[in-house]
C-alpha cells in the first residue's frame, strides 16, 4: 500500500512541475505589448466603475441600519425642513433656470447629452412654458415638455407598483393604525406634520419627504419602507419624491393647489375612505376606495376633502410619487442628478 502511494505521489509531482514549466513557458512567449495594453484596459475599467458607482444616486438604507443609525440633521419632529435658500425645490428665483442648466450640463460631461432633448428643451424655455400653462395645470417648479397629459391615469399605467401596493394593504393599514392610536393621548404625535387648511386638520406622516429620508418615521413603519424599495417605478432620489401617511379628519377641505412637477404620478392608495370624501383634479371628481390604488397628475389644479359626520372617522391614505410613465430610463437618471436633494 505504501510503495503503490509513493508512485502515485512521484506521479502528481510530476504533473505539477509539468504545469507550471507550461504557464512559465506561455508567459515567456507573450507578446509584452499586448499584455501592458489588456492590464491598462482592465485599470481603466475599473477606475470607471468605481467612478460611476461612486456618483450614482444613493438607494434606500436598510432597515436595519436606520434601526441603529442617527437621525438625520434638519428633522423636527420627524419632517424635513428646508434650511438652504437655494433649494430647487422651494426656490422661484429668477437665477434657478441657470442653475437646472448648469446641473444639466454637469450630468452630461459627467455621462451623456443622449437621451437629454426634452430636458434640455424644457430647463431652456422653463419660464415661458410655466407663465403660458393653461390655468387647469401649472406645475410650480419644473415642467417637461411633450408628456402625455391627463389629470388621472389608469391602473395599467405603473401596473407592478399598484398591484404591489394593493397586495399588501393589509401590512400597509395595520402599521397606520398603530400609529394613529397615538392620536387617543396626544394632539399631534411625535413625526406627523400639520398642514394648513381653511378648515378642519390635514395630518402626514413622511417616511420620504422631497426625496430624503426620514429615519425616525421609518423605524415606526418597517415593513411599509421595506416594501418602497421594491416598487420600480417609485421617485426616491430627487425632490419631487415623497411616501407619507395622509389623513383628513371630518370638515376638512384643502385649498385648491398645483404640485411641482409635471414628471410624476401621485398614487393614493386607500386606507380609511369613509362617504362624504373626493378627490377633484382638474376639475374631475374621484372617490378613494379601500385597499385600491388612485393614480393622479397633482401638477394639475386640484383639492381634496372629507365632508363625513364625525363619527364616519377620517379619511386615510398611504401615498407615494412614482414617475410619468412617459419619462425615459435615461431622463429619470437625469432627473435625479439635477434634483439631487441639497443640489
Amino acid at each position: 500500500m505504501s510503495l503503490e502511494w509513493l508512485v502515485a505521489w512521484g506521479w502528481s509531482l510530476d504533473g505539477l512541475r509539468d504545469c507550471i514549466a507550461a504557464g512559465i513557458q506561455s508567459v515567456r512567449d507573450c507578446d509584452t505589448t499586448a499584455a501592458v495594453s489588456v492590464a491598462c484596459l482592465l485599470a481603466l475599467f475599473v477606475w470607471y466603475c468605481y467612478h460611476v458607482g461612486r456618483e450614482q444616486p444613493r438607494a434606500y438604507a436598510s432597515v436595519n441600519a436606520l434601526m441603529q443609525g442617527p437621525d438625520a440633521a434638519g428633522l423636527q419632529n420627524g419632517f424635513v425642513y428646508c434650511q438652504s435658500a437655494e433649494c430647487v425645490r422651494c426656490s422661484h428665483s429668477e437665477g434657478l433656470n441657470q442653475k437646472l442648466y448648469h446641473n444639466l450640463q454637469e450630468y452630461a460631461k459627467r455621462y451623456s447629452w443622449s437621451g437629454m432633448g426634452r430636458i434640455h428643451k424644457g430647463i431652456r424655455e422653463q419660464g415661458r412654458y410655466l407663465s403660458s400653462r393653461p390655468s387647469i395645470q401649472k406645475p410650480e417648479v419644473f415642467f417637461l415638455p411633450d408628456l402625455p397629459t391627463a389629470p388621472y391615469f389608469s391602473r395599467e399605467a405603473q401596473k407592478h407598483d399598484v398591484e404591489l401596493l394593493e397586495r399588501n394593504f393589509q401590512t400597509i393599514l395595520c402599521e397606520f393604525e398603530t400609529l394613529y392610536k397615538a392620536f387617543s393621548n396626544c394632539s399631534l404625535p411625535q413625526g406627523w406634520k400639520m398642514n394648513s387648511t381653511p378648515s378642519g386638520e390635514w395630518v402626514t406622516f413622511y417616511l420620504v419627504n422631497q426625496g430624503v429620508c426620514v429615519p425616525r418615521n421609518c423605524r415606526k413603519c418597517p415593513r411599509t419602507y421595506r416594501l418602497l424599495g421594491s416598487l420600480r417605478t417609485c421617485i426616491g432620489n430627487n425632490v419631487f419624491g415623497n411616501a407619507c401617511l395622509s389623513v383628513l379628519s371630518p370638515g376638512t377641505v384643502i385649498t385648491e393647489h398645483y404640485g411641482p412637477t409635471n414628471i410624476r404620478v401621485r398614487c393614493h392608495l386607500g386606507l380609511k375612505t369613509p362617504s362624504g370624501c373626493e378627490l377633484v383634479v382638474g376639475g374631475e371628481p374621484q372617490c378613494w376606495a379601500e385597499g385600491r390604488c388612485l393614480l393622479f397628475d397633482d401638477s394639475f389644479l386640484h383639492t381634496a376633502f372629507h365632508e363625513g359626520p364625525a363619527e364616519d372617522g377620517p379619511r386615510a391614505v398611504f401615498m407615494v410619487d412614482l414617475w410619468h410613465p412617459h419619462v425615459a430610463a435615461a431622463e429619470r437618471q437625469a432627473l435625479d442628478f439635477i434634483f439631487a436633494p441639497g443640489r
